[in-house]
């Protein structure tokens, strides 16, 4: 038996978290969180994807408020 990882970010992949989040707060509303030009300009799952896994910082942002997003429930 193993127990469950402490981690929320555990077995969720990037595309989820972010196709979560933009379902949830639309384009606009993430763009509004996490201000970058991915999200506010001709945005799209594909190239935001391809910015935020070469983007540390950023990545770290969205990783945030989809923490904080389950936490809400």
């Amino acid at each position: 038996m193993s127990a469950t990882p402490n981690d929320p970010l555990h077995g969720v992949t990037l595309e989820t978290m972010l196709t979560e989040l933009q379902a949830h707060y639309g384009w606009d509303g993430l763009a509004q969180r996490v201000d970058v030009r991915c999200f506010k300009s001709e945005p799209s799952i594909k190239s935001s994807l391809t910015f935020l896994r070469r983007t540390p910082w950023a990545r770290q942002k969205v990783e945030a408020l989809f923490v904080q997003l389950r936490r809400r429930g």
